[in-house]
């Protein structure tokens, strides 16, 4: 449930110097959750330094970012269908090239289901085959599409033109009622935190930047972002997720999709 004691009594004294480093520590612009999580706090956090740095890849000209209109909430029972709607009018922009990432595999399954026939490129589904097999046919395959969950958010790199695009189905938020996830939501509160605030909006966060942070992976990759979840415009929260995000361009018209891969 929490680590942080953990590691204060039984890794950090035995240590001279320790470095963290990733692309994805900070949420809401600091490093408080990653280091409350660690227990970097107090007499552990004394001399630390930190350094916050922008992405070393021209995001401006290299991403764009697309957040489409008029989606319904992602608890909708008719949101799967709206955004395999979506996602199609996506990939038919991109040609293909694409990891359509969920967050859960009753949604992967349905969408994967309602757009393989609607579009004219090879799609691949996870556990169709094993990982190493998936990406190497995705990789072969320049116009396939790729529809995956949670396995697939981080530690695959897809260098070029085979990936140009990461569709985000929805805002990955931890299920509150997950026996761990309960418990340290539970000691949150009781601790007198906010267990949204302090734990599920930075780590939504965190596993967010590692799911579009699949796209580029080079200073020659070029691609779109493109996030189906209508909360990240209607919701206070919203704005909170987008400013931790690397700075790009955002859109909102579909046709600019196109423009950006002509452009």
């Amino acid at each position: 449930m929490d680590v942080s004691s953990d590691l204060q009594n039984q890794l950090y004294p035995r240590l001279k110097t320790a470095v963290f480093t990733s692309a994805t520590l900070s949420a809401q612009g600091c490093f408080r959750f990653f280091k409350e999580r660690m227990g970097l706090g107090g007499e552990w956090g004394a001399g630390m330094e930190e350094m916050l740095l922008d992405s070393s890849f021209d995001m401006e000209s290299q991403a764009l970012l697309y957040l489409p209109e008029n989606l319904p909430d992602p608890n909708h029972p008719g949101f799967v269908e709206r955004a395999a709607e979506e996602i199609e009018r996506i990939l038919k922009q991109t040609r293909g090239r694409a990891f359509v990432l969920f967050t859960s595999l009753k949604n992967m399954e349905e969408a994967y289901r309602r757009v393989r026939e609607r579009i004219p490129f090879t799609c691949f589904l996870q556990g169709e085959r094993p990982k190493t097999a998936l990406i190497e046919a995705f990789k072969e395959d320049i116009h396939s599409v790729l529809f995956a969950t949670a396995s697939f958010w981080e530690g695959v790199d897809v260098q070029g033109e085979a990936l140009s695009c990461v569709i985000i189905d929805r805002l990955p938020f931890s299920r509150p009622n997950e026996p761990i996830m309960e418990a340290r939501l539970d000691h949150i509160a009781s601790s007198g935190g906010n267990p949204f605030w302090d734990y599920q909006v930075p780590s939504a966060i965190i596993l967010l930047k590692q799911g579009l942070g699949r796209l580029i992976r080079t200073a020659r990759d070029r691609g779109v972002m493109a996030i189906l979840d209508p909360r990240l415009l209607t919701k206070t929260y919203g704005k909170t997720f987008l400013e931790s995000l690397p700075r790009c361009p955002v859109v909102q018209d579909e046709e600019a999709i196109g423009r950006f891969f002509h452009s």
